[in-house]
């Protein structure tokens, strides 16, 4: 069985990067661009165990375990700016939004991201998909992120719908700790879509 929206759900909730967008090849060639102009080699394992978390913290441990000498906003900045200038690359998850587009006008949906609001705006505006989403919460909007629940808290008080009647569609083990931290219905997205091609191309 594909992806499907769970009969219990009145309301769904996307994470953004690696859910809805196929932004991760993107992301990783602008982490290894800023790595080569400033001296570090990023390691791709961290996209694994911290995807879902604000760009900051990223840069805070490769800052910590690469000794560099510039602050984490500075690093934040670089590599904002780079990933935006390449947001044109980004493909949609086609398995994925094919949910959102079957289900518009039927169920309320917000997206739930630990993207920078400018970042998630972006992405969205360039698939298309804008329109289709009620609410989206970034990395601008809460305090704790993932896997800290208020990211997908804040998307159920704006929708109206409470926390166990969400289904939450994530591909980051951190956004599903958060997902099931709320008591929403979790749905991991990676068994459904193709990592393989994305991992390859970057190897």
């Amino acid at each position: 069985m594909g992806l499907h929206v769970d009969p219990k759900a009145k309301a769904l909730i996307f994470d953004l990067d690696g859910t809805l967008s196929d932004s991760l090849p993107v992301h990783l060639a602008t982490w290894k661009k800023i790595g080569n102009s400033i001296g570090f080699v990023f390691e791709e394992q961290l996209v694994f165990e911290m995807t879902g978390m604000p760009t900051i913290a990223f840069a805070r441990r490769i800052i910590e375990e690469n000794g560099l000498h510039l602050s984490p906003e500075e690093l934040v900045r670089m590599k904002q700016e780079a990933f935006w200038e390449a947001v044109h690359l980004v493909k949609p998850v086609d398995q994925v939004v094919s949910i959102v587009k079957a289900w518009h006008g039927r169920l309320p949906m917000s997206v739930g991201t630990g993207a920078s609001r400018k970042s998630a705006t972006l992405q969205l505006g360039e698939l298309g998909l804008t329109p289709y989403f009620d609410y989206i919460i970034t990395a601008d909007d809460v305090t704790r992120h993932k896997p800290y629940p208020e990211t997908f808290l804040q998307c159920a008080c704006k929708m109206g719908v409470r926390p166990e009647e969400c289904q939450v569609f994530e591909d980051g083990i951190l956004g599903m700790e958060a997902g099931h931290a709320a008591g929403m219905i979790v749905t991991d997205v990676r068994p459904f879509i193709n990592y393989g091609a994305w991992a390859l191309s970057q190897s």
